[in-house]
């Protein structure tokens, strides 16, 4: 029986792969899964760079609302979630980040490749967060990852009203970086071209484009000061 995340190391490169099928399905024992491979990346000195990707004909459709069911109730279901987070170990890898899309992904199937740095979507891939119309709110930080990727004005319509939307869409919009026919290739190859870098340069950076979204310009540029201070 297949485990639902599967950790390969490739050279320099970790593969984390879901491996949920059909429809790569984020259950607790994936969040587990996924909890430990995050921890392997960051402990595994050799890693340079991650790529995550997905088998089957899709990335992931999101949660699997059926779990909700077993808990007194959708908040409680969400606790026991949000208990099994590894959003944020993904966010705080030390190493930079691929994700490779293709056919569907949506919900917290999107929101986790949002945490990502950068995105590679195949042709035939749908993107979407749905959970306004199920009643809910993005459960895996969609408000602000994607906010954080392209702005406000952006973002507003594709949380509240659900829409989903193809990959020449999400080119146009930023939530994606390339659109190729082959995510996996395309997503390794700029693996690789990252894991060529110095990893204190790659950490300095990835450090100061996320401070450009918390912090006032002024702090934000002495922070950049002090890294290239610290790098030279």
């Amino acid at each position: 029986m297949n485990e639902p995340v599967d950790l390969a190391l490739e050279g320099p490169l970790a593969i984390v792969s879901l491996n949920n099928g059909p429809l790569n399905i984020f259950d607790v024992a994936m969040r587990d899964e996924l909890i430990g491979a995050f921890r392997a990346v960051n402990d595994i000195g050799d890693v340079r760079a991650m790529v995550l990707r997905a088998e089957g004909k899709h990335f992931s459709a999101g949660a699997d609302l059926s779990e909700f069911g077993t808990a007194a109730s959708i908040l409680e279901g969400r606790r026991i979630r949000w208990d099994r987070d590894p959003w944020g170990l993904l966010w705080d890898l030390r190493v930079p980040t691929v994700a490779a899309l293709h056919g569907t992904a949506l919900g917290s199937g999107l929101e986790m490749t949002l945490l990502c740095d950068l995105r590679v979507a195949a042709e035939d891939s749908t993107l979407g967060l749905p959970e306004t119309k199920l009643g809910m709110l993005p459960a895996a930080g969609g408000t602000q990852s994607l906010t954080r990727a392209i702005g406000a004005c952006q973002t507003t319509p594709i949380v509240l009203l659900g829409t989903s939307f193809g990959a020449g869409e999400a080119l146009e919009r930023g939530v994606v970086h390339q659109v190729v026919a082959d995510a996996d290739e395309a997503a390794v190859e700029l693996a690789h071209q990252l894991a060529l870098l110095d990893p204190d340069l790659m950490q300095a950076a990835r450090r100061a484009l996320r401070a450009a979204g918390d912090l006032p310009l002024s702090a934000g540029l002495e922070l950049e000061r002090g890294l290239a201070h610290l790098l030279a």
